[in-house]
């Protein structure tokens, strides 16, 4: 078959379908397909004028200059508006009512539809459909990300209600402890870290292990009767670097609490500060060391007229306990250096807090503390005024001295 046959049979195949300029173009694709002669074959096979392929290969080469020219500029594979409209286009109103369902003001919005769900992208599709719009949990996660949102957890910043004497406060312990450091007297910052099982349980955090295999620990975080849990408890000396930690396998009281502070003085206290008759207490305003407890101040004083030392104790206000130097000092360094292995014993614990070190010279020594501690222990009024307690002028509840009887 001739290429004029072929050319007209196809023409014929298609003419149903073309109006008259697809037909002149078609004509003029098939012309500039074939190249010189093209024309004069091409019109003698489809009846189409030669005057009109010139003319339609002219606008052939016209929209080809123009689509290459879209391209180089902007990459546009459509004519400007062309393609299916986006969704917020259509639905004027989706954007709106998804910024009513995810704001965070919504929260004390009872009637909100999400108030008491998680707002993951498929809740909030669902939460929109039955606000009648139509879209997907994959649209509804791209709106958010174009209008600003993104996945955020929860942020440890508020600190409860801001005591007037907050600032204060501050500046006085800081006041006593730069004197206690300056005249050579040892300050410590005390408090209990964390509640720890022991066992096989999981432990946040991850360490290298061969691919493949990571250390197995128990599914279920169900303490084992026979282990329990750890109270460790610690002493952080501040002008020293050095810590001191008692694992308690019994209850976190304040009996607890001064029995760490006594192992302490005994074991490293007394050796480093030979000569001082005064130790400077920062605590948290509350647990085993807390400003209102009558037995905190029952065991201080006993410690006082054992070591022949005066205790000075000043508490951190309400809600600010993270500002107490153990916290980042010595409590975050342990949490460190035992991330991701698994506690599985009293001897684990003790010789992981222990191995803790900074490059800044931190040290700490860690012993297990098996002793008994009672809880609800009662004291009198009478047992309380027994106590040689000073009172300082400002604040007298969060700053006190208590002397040898």
């Amino acid at each position: 078959m001739s290429n004029k046959e072929e050319i007209k049979k196809r023409f014929e195949i298609l003419s149903p379908l073309l109006n008259e300029r697809l037909r002149r173009i078609y004509a003029a694709a098939e012309a500039k397909a074939i190249g010189y002669g093209g024309t004069t074959l091409v019109s003698n096979a489809t009846g189409v004028s030669r005057r009109a392929i010139w003319a339609a290969g002219k606008e052939l080469q016209s929209m080809k200059d123009s689509q290459e020219s879209d391209a180089a500029n902007t990459e546009r594979i459509r004519k400007a508006g062309g393609g299916r409209k986006k969704a917020i286009e259509k639905d004027l109103t989706l954007k709106r009512d998804l910024d009513t369902l995810v704001n965070p003001f919504t929260r004390g919005d009872p009637e909100s539809p999400l108030r008491w769900t998680c707002k993951s992208v498929r809740n909030l599709a669902e939460g929109l459909k039955d606000m009648g719009h139509s879209t997907s949990h994959r649209m509804v996660a791209e709106l958010l990300r174009d209008m600003g949102y993104s996945l955020q957890g929860n942020r440890k910043s508020k600190e409860g209600k801001e005591h007037p004497d907050r600032d204060s406060q501050f500046q006085y312990i800081s006041t006593q402890v730069t004197q206690a450091l300056e005249s050579g007297n040892p300050v410590i910052s005390v408090d209990t870290k964390k509640k720890e099982l022991v066992g096989e349980f999981k432990n946040n955090g991850r360490e290298w292990h061969p691919k493949g295999k990571p250390e197995e620990v128990q599914v279920h975080d169900f303490k084992i009767k026979e282990l329990g849990r750890v109270a460790p408890y610690g002493v952080y000396d501040i002008g020293k670097n050095t810590g001191w930690v008692s694992v308690g396998t019994d209850h976190d009281t304040a009996e607890f609490a001064v029995a760490t502070i006594r192992h302490w003085w005994k074991s490293m206290g007394k050796r480093l500060y030979p000569d001082s008759k005064k130790l400077l207490i920062t605590a948290d305003g509350g647990g085993s060391n807390g400003h209102r407890l009558r037995l905190w101040k029952i065991e201080l004083q006993r410690l006082s007229s054992e070591i022949n030392c005066s205790i000075t104790v000043c508490h951190f206000p309400p809600g600010t306990s993270k500002w107490n130097k153990i916290e980042h000092k010595l409590f975050s360094f342990i949490t460190k250096n035992w991330r991701g292995k698994p506690l599985v014993s009293h001897e684990v614990i003790v010789n992981l807090i222990a191995a803790t070190s900074t490059s800044t010279g931190l040290h700490v020594h860690a012993e297990l503390d098996t002793a008994k501690y009672q809880t609800g222990k009662k004291v009198t009024d009478k047992e309380l005024s027994l106590v040689n307690l000073e009172r300082h002028e400002f604040h007298g509840d969060w700053n006190y001295t208590i002397n040898p009887s």
